[in-house]
């Protein structure tokens, strides 16, 4: 009894520790300030008001909605949506008048002048609501990138930092019986102190990307779950269920209809309930994505959720996915649409590139270099597909930045908090290339203590370099020092595309100062789909096959690789792929073009992972 209660106070002191990093966060400005920031679990499952569709845009590339001509911020912004009150009023804007455009998605895509566009666009929805007595509600964006300022009515609701996490507001007292504006000043300006910084390989898509809803709940209400399996356990459901509001002492029931399961546990005086029990469920894996219904329920309100059960981890050099060997058969995705471009934000659009992997005969997918939206964590796990989820510290960080490293944990945390309860997820990873150093060490290392305070149910990972002995140029090593805080390394690699030809990879030898399992996290070279020639003939797809061509036979005689993910699903938008006649602001390292044809590698690929799935046993 004594151990139970002691594991009890521990979880909720983590959880609390949880919360109060939040607060911290959101009191001092770091992510978000104004009206207390709560987060929105599950908030596609909530009774809500869509706020999808049409918004109007101002383009104010010198922010002159929020600074006067002193650079002093104004009292009487853009944010106010004013209207002139007769012929004489200057007012020198007007929503009404402005550009259109569709909510969720980029400006860059929808309007040719807005391509390159860095900078601020002003967002204006009006709308009519109706305030429900005993009911609470918040204002949900599923990511807006890269900075937002939220306005209700003209009053200040808060900011938000960080271009692919959900963040909310509660706006019950804010409302009015009628009509309601909302302004979002969406600023997408690259910052050398931001995550992702100055230099990335990938669009800067700008605007509310994924959807906006008004969610609404019952004065106490159910604020957040985690129901898994517990760490080293098949058959031990673990976690907890936090309830908000002025009455959160309550009973709250856990049901599993499929299962025939109902469990009842009490919240104490903060709202917080420990759950544990026993219960034998069907593993979810790729090759049987199984996800049970769990209802949760609490006084008048009750939210449900598709959970799958699985366990994931490693011994020596295997990955171990219910106690059983895994070899992760991947590929790497960027969230952009198929056929019409910009950023994916759709069920349909998450269903275009998935399809496409599973077609290749992948049971892994690496979400590159940002969380994605919460349509393709879903359909993944739907369809059977494995995750490694990051977030972007891509490159070169300000690694010494104390603010930096608080907006990285506080993304982590918002990604983390959204996707704590998708078996899918299996993999976060801290970083993508980043140099050595000391300082990066240090930054990452407490990250990486971070995540584990979050979720020790998961394993940490990240895409490192390798490099060649000095003294035998042949023989690649992986001594990362990050490597000590990792469970599974990530190694990126390009031979046969930068700097030599593929057939290099016949006199390399890799070795690796760690008893963990590699996955190569990135290898590929680019083509353009329909351009042919001989093999030795850059962009064509026959250089591309012969460049998979030896990189696989390569990878096959390394005894501790457990997963592969090449570079890339499909080719994407990228500012530093100049014109050219080839790649004309394209990365066209993708086996599939961005219209959706094939190049040869796709079934190079293919073959290899069907291989792959008849010996790795």
């Amino acid at each position: 009894m004594i151990k139970t209660e002691n594991k009890t106070i521990m979880h909720k002191i983590k959880y609390l520790l949880f919360i109060c990093l939040l607060s911290v966060c959101y009191t001092n400005g770091v992510f978000a300030q104004g009206t207390e920031h709560i987060s929105i679990l599950n908030a596609y499952n909530r009774a809500s008001v869509s706020l999808d569709g049409q918004w109007q845009t101002i383009i104010d590339p010198q922010e002159q909605g929020y600074y006067d001509y002193r650079y002093l911020p104004k009292n009487n912004g853009f944010f106010q949506n004013r209207k002139a009150r007769n012929k004489t009023d200057l007012v020198e804007y007007n929503f009404d008048t402005g550009l259109p455009l569709h909510v969720p998605g980029d400006w860059n895509s929808q309007q040719p002048e807005l391509l390159w566009y860095e900078g601020t666009i002003w967002y204006e929805k009006s709308f009519s609501y109706m305030r429900k007595d005993g009911q609470r509600t918040f204002l949900h964006f599923g990511a807006v990138n890269y900075e937002a300022k939220v306005y209700l009515n003209g009053k200040k609701l808060g900011e938000h930092i960080g271009g692919f996490t959900p963040f909310s507001f509660e706006v019950t007292d804010d409302l009015k019986d009628g009509d309601n504006f909302i302004v979002v000043k969406v600023d997408n300006k690259r910052r050398i102190d931001g995550i992702p910084t100055i230099i990335s390989d990938w669009w800067n898509y700008g605007g509310i990307t994924r959807p906006v809803k008004l969610v609404e709940v019952p004065q106490t209400f159910i604020q957040d779950y985690l129901i898994q399996l517990k760490k080293g356990e098949n058959n031990r459901i673990d976690g907890y269920v936090k309830v908000a509001g002025s009455n959160a002492s309550q009973e709250v029931r856990i049901s599993i209809p499929e299962l025939k399961l109902t469990k009842s546990f009490k919240t104490d005086i903060d709202g917080y309930a420990k759950i544990e029990f026993s219960q034998k469920v069907d593993a979810w894996s790729p090759e049987n994505p199984q996800l049970y219904d769990v209802q949760i329920s609490m006084g008048e309100d009750s939210i449900s959720d598709r959970i799958g059960f699985r366990t994931i981890e490693t011994k020596g050099q295997d990955i171990l996915l219910n106690g059983k060997p895994v070899f992760l058969r991947g590929i790497c995705i960027h969230e952009e649409a198929a056929y019409r471009g910009g950023r994916a934000h759709s069920p349909e659009d998450a269903r275009v590139l998935l399809t496409w992997a599973k077609e290749m005969g992948c049971n892994f997918v690496r979400l590159t270099h940002y969380p994605h939206n919460e349509h393709m964590i879903r359909e993944a796990e739907k369809m059977g597909l494995l995750i490694w989820s990051e977030i972007p510290l891509y490159w070169t960080i300000q690694w010494e930045n104390p603010e930096v490293l608080a907006n990285a944990k506080n993304q982590f945390t918002e990604i983390y908090q959204r996707d704590k309860n998708r078996a899918a997820v299996i993999l976060w990873s801290l970083a993508n290339e980043t140099p050595l150093g000391d300082s990066r060490l240090k930054f990452l290392s407490g990250l990486a203590e971070y995540v584990r305070s979050m979720d020790d149910t998961r394993l940490l990972t990240a895409a490192m370099e390798m490099h060649e002995k000095e003294d035998d140029p042949g023989t690649i090593i992986i001594n990362d020092p990050l490597g000590e805080y990792l469970d599974v390394l990530g190694c990126n690699e390009y031979y046969g595309w930068y700097g030599t030809l593929p057939d290099k990879c016949r006199n390399l030898t890799w070795t690796m100062e760690y008893d963990k399992p590699l996955i190569m996290s990135e290898f590929g070279a680019g083509a353009v789909y329909g351009m042919h020639g001989e093999k030795p003939d850059r962009w064509t797809e026959e250089y591309q096959e012969y460049f998979y061509e030896e990189n696989l036979d390569m990878l096959r005689k390394i005894p501790f690789l457990r997963g592969t993910a090449p570079w890339v699903l499909m080719d994407f938008r990228s500012p530093r792929r100049p014109l050219g006649g080839v790649q004309d602001y394209y990365n066209r390292k993708g086996v599939i073009s961005d219209q959706g044809n094939k190049k040869k590698t796709f079934y190079t690929l293919k073959n290899y992972y069907q291989e792959v799935k008849n010996t790795f046993k």
